[in-house]
């Protein structure tokens, strides 16, 4: 990020402030509610509505893994996330500090209400799903159960 000439004191950026904002889709237990809600997370997310994606949701046990080849809608919720709770995701997907491979970083547009964001979704390494069911509805939260 380019450093200002300006003297005046620096201010922090709201999570949704137009130099921060990023938008991350959440499908499995990051979703409100959840074991691992990202509403629970520090700091606070900014819950920007319900959307879909297009893709194959696999039961892996106690979370699910979405990977982005396949036609299926899969369900979800996006929000705007500042750079500090991008980080605690990344801890949570084991992507940082030490990338363990089961989970990808991707970025992709996602139509929610009347406009589309760019997005983060979390992809499952597809080598993670041999053997696992889908779930066929794509929504880990009325599906968890059938795995």
């Amino acid at each position: 990020m380019p450093h200002s000439s300006s003297d005046a004191p620096a201010r922090s950026a709201s999570p949704t402030s137009p130099r921060h904002v990023r938008y991350v889709f959440v499908y499995g237990t990051l979703r409100a509610g959840d074991d691992n809600d990202i509403t629970r997370q520090t700091p606070a997310p900014e819950f920007i509505g319900p959307a879909q994606i297009q893709g194959t949701m696999y039961h892996l046990g106690a979370y699910p893994g979405l990977v982005l080849s396949g036609a299926a809608p899969v369900v979800g919720e996006v929000y705007a996330i500042s750079p500090a709770l991008e980080q605690v995701l990344d801890e949570i997907e084991m992507i940082y500090p030490v990338p363990t491979g089961e989970y990808f970083k991707r970025t992709l547009p996602v139509q929610v209400a009347d406009k589309v964001l760019e997005c983060i979704v979390y992809e499952i390494n597809p080598d993670y799903t041999q053997g696992k069911p889908v779930l066929l509805g794509g929504d880990w939260v009325k599906e968890r159960w059938l795995g």
